[in-house]
């Protein structure tokens, strides 16, 4: 048998030598980082989609060289060129989306699940895994679901996947009659994508002028004669503007209708955590299937992403069998059988980041993070609103925030956003309702402060001219 070069003889993470193989690599790591943020100096790096692809060819190449030049300097290069051309979502002026700083108890708890490489599709690759995902999303269902009779919560790696899971469970719910899908316009693109890889019909969109779902055109769309079951999809934290519909007035409707409820709360669900503003969420837990996304407002790595349910019995749907993972012998014998806890085969125990970030800062911890950053969000409305130059949509419903130049037509809204892109300046998002073209900023930065909103708004403020 070959032996390897004497350069690669130690390059496994795991084993009782992998920490030692580690430790150095992750202090190159470290130190790249620090130096590619240094480099960048902004939110995002300057001079548009060019020069960064510039920048990484002359860091990456040659891509696959004949001989290695060993971890460190491949770590440095690269590394420090991914951190000068990353788009920052903990500096204050990085606000465009729905893609938090990661705490750094949840990025070390990354660490240690990438250095063991668990999977979890059968219980032999991954036994502390498989138990503690079992026990991990219980509790969080419990979270949402407090009177269901057994809830359990699926992982996902996100809320696209998580919204597909639950028309999924809907449509086998329905046993081969044809399901009819109700949403808002104000609901997330997925539903619709769902519907189309489940072969589905193309959901029913009611209007959503007002930016939420109203209970009564629901009422009125439901009350056409359909034999059909009928699954209606509902949102608790709008991509858009954030805006939670009125779910216990939408949970009436359904129940009256006899439809199921699918609530996608991937945005919103977090305020569970908060001692006050889990009060916004009132209604959620009567929905049949609930997405939520930790990595969103939860301020964990990509993906934590789930789909919990008031009765673990609903997840049967998903059952399957692949004798070399889940033997009828084996799990009679008491093998956990895992594969009906996703449609993925392979996959990584991202619970665990999530477990590690619940006992470190349990659920006030957490819960002060959503409140701050909720506040936070109010302030740049009130920041806005005081100055005559800029224009509120609305105040925020959880923490985003729309505004944009007084009276500024789309083009110059667009254009001012690609500006402050261009220069590596600002990062803000952009978002379309009946009134026009806003710029938004989606506030989920914990450590933000009134000057950094300040800085964000006269940053604005400068650029409002070509």
């Amino acid at each position: 048998m070959p032996v390897p070069a004497a350069g690669t003889a130690r390059l496994l993470a795991g084993g009782q030598s992998g920490p030692d193989v580690l430790r150095p690599m992750v202090d190159t790591v470290l130190d790249a980082l620090a130096h590619g943020a240094a480099d960048r100096g902004g939110p995002l790096p300057a001079g548009g989609p060019a020069a960064v692809a510039r920048r990484i060819r002359g860091a990456a190449r040659p891509l696959i060289p004949d001989e290695g030049e060993g971890p460190h300097h491949a770590l440095r290069g690269l590394v420090r060129a991914l951190a000068h051309g990353a788009a920052e979502p903990a500096d204050p002026r990085c606000t465009a989306h729905l893609h938090c700083p990661p705490l750094a108890v949840a990025t070390a708890a990354d660490l240690a699940v990438s250095a063991l490489n668990p999977s979890l599709d059968s219980w032999d690759q991954a036994p502390a895994a498989c138990a503690l995902e079992a026990l991990t999303c219980r509790a969080l269902a419990e979270l949402v679901h407090p009177h269901g009779p057994d809830p359990d919560a699926l992982v996902t790696t996100g809320g696209t996947e998580s919204n597909q899971l639950g028309l999924l469970l809907a449509r086998e719910a329905a046993r081969g009659a044809p399901l009819r899908i109700v949403r808002g316009a104000n609901g997330h693109h997925s539903v619709q994508r769902a519907a189309w890889l489940l072969g589905l019909d193309e959901p029913l969109t009611l209007p959503t002028p007002g930016g939420v779902l109203d209970p009564v055109a629901l009422h009125t769309a439901l009350d056409r004669p359909s034999d059909a079951p009928t699954l209606v999809v509902a949102t608790a934290g709008t991509t858009d503007t954030g805006a939670i519909d009125p779910l216990p007035d939408i949970a009436d409707v359904c129940d009256h209708h006899a439809a199921t409820l699918h609530i996608d709360a991937a945005y919103g669900a977090p305020l569970l955590f908060s001692d006050t503003l889990h009060k916004r969420l009132h209604g959620l837990d009567r929905a049949r299937t609930v997405a939520l996304d930790l990595h969103k407002l939860g301020w964990q790595p990509v993906a934590a992403g789930l789909l919990a349910v008031p009765d673990g019995a609903a997840l049967a749907a998903l059952a399957h069998h692949a004798d070399y993972l889940n033997a009828d012998d084996d799990t009679e014998a008491g093998l956990p059988d895992l594969l009906g806890r996703s449609l993925r085969t392979t996959r990584r125990p991202d619970i665990f980041k999530i477990a590690v970030t619940l006992r470190a800062l349990g659920r006030r911890g957490l819960g002060e993070l959503v409140d701050h950053v909720c506040a936070a969000a109010q302030h740049l409305a009130d920041l806005i609103e005081a100055r005559p130059g800029l224009e509120l949509h609305a105040r925020p419903t959880i923490s985003t925030v729309l505004f944009r130049p007084t009276g500024a037509p789309p083009a110059t809204v667009a254009a001012l956003r690609r500006r402050l892109l261009h220069h590596g300046a600002a990062v803000l998002g952009r978002a379309a309702t009946p009134e026009g073209l806003w710029l938004k900023a989606t506030v989920l930065n914990p450590h933000i402060q009134p000057d950094d909103l300040r800085g964000l708004l006269e940053l604005v403020e400068g650029n409002t001219t070509p």
